[in-house]
């Protein structure tokens, strides 16, 4: 900004010697008719450039308000996402008032080509110091580009699990389970492994059953397959998979996958453990717990 400022100050300075060095040369000669004239002149070319550099913003503003408008009405035509929206009207908005500052300045009569180079300079300068902030601004261009996630979606990412609740130009925002909230460099979601558990409509659960050694494996197969036959919210295709898992150290472990839409994940999940409790307690079945055999020479 003070580059700027002096680069200003230089350019109004050089127009104003020049003017006193003519008044000088004028006053010397006595020529003071001559002074009136140029004071008038540089008056009037000074009142151009003010009313023209006045008429570059009103027109610009305008300009910029309707090419801002057209890419809104745009964006919602293509039914684009609210955070694509904000993201790219920002932008804009930003590149367009550089745009119009630039251009009311030189309206000014002000030489902006010493500008421009100071603007590609300090671009230069601020993205060498802001170059860790430029990645995660890369980052967030190619998140909402190629979605991996969107706002809403129960993501796992960087160690942290949550409901994505704001994808920011810089960061994306987490909520986890107890409520916290999460910011993540939009550089590091862009470079690292996600797991989406939202993208697909449905998700498979999964249980380990394990029942005492001695225990009918057909009897506890038909247990839980009327447990799952009477949950509605269990999808029939795939069909349901209910198998002897494996003859663990105390414990013969049934194993049963079932398919859900991925709403009612944690709801089904949770549902089915207290029915499978209820109903091998109901149907004598036994749970095993952790045994140890001593023999004694």
């Amino acid at each position: 900004m003070t580059n700027f400022l002096n680069i200003m100050s230089d350019s109004i300075q050089s127009d104003t010697t020049n003017i006193a060095k003519e008044v000088v040369n004028a006053i010397s000669s006595g020529q003071t008719n001559i002074i009136i004239e140029k004071l008038i002149d540089q008056g009037i070319n000074l009142g151009k450039n003010i009313l023209a550099a006045v008429a570059v913003y009103f027109i610009g503003r305008f300009i910029i308000s309707l090419l801002k408008r057209m890419l809104t009405r745009m964006m919602e035509r293509r039914k684009v996402e609210a955070t694509i929206q904000s993201f790219f009207h920002s932008m804009l908005s930003i590149l367009l008032n550089m745009l119009l500052i630039i251009a009311v300045i030189g309206a000014l009569g002000i030489n902006t080509a010493s500008f421009a180079a100071l603007l590609a300079s300090g671009g230069l300068a601020i993205g060498m110091a802001l170059s860790g902030n430029l990645q995660n601004f890369a980052g967030g261009i190619i998140i909402l580009l190629f979605k991996p996630y969107k706002v809403g979606d129960w993501i796992e990412a960087q160690g942290v699990s949550g409901s994505v609740s704001e994808i920011q130009i810089m960061h994306t925002l987490l909520v986890t389970g107890d409520n916290k909230v999460v910011f993540i460099p939009n550089g590091a979601m862009s470079s690292g492994t996600i797991i989406n558990y939202s993208k697909q409509d449905t998700r498979r659960l999964e249980w380990i059953v394990g029942v005492d050694y001695g225990e009918d494996v057909d009897k506890v197969k038909a247990i839980i397959k009327d447990i799952i036959d009477n949950e509605e919210k269990i999808l029939k295709t795939p069909e349901p998979l209910i198998a002897l898992h494996a003859l663990d150290a105390s414990s013969v472990n049934i194993i049963l996958r079932a398919w859900v839409v991925s709403a009612d994940y944690w709801e089904i999940y949770f549902k089915i453990n207290k029915c499978i409790y209820d109903e091998f307690n109901k149907q004598g079945v036994n749970f095993p717990f952790p045994q140890l055999t001593v023999h004694q020479a």
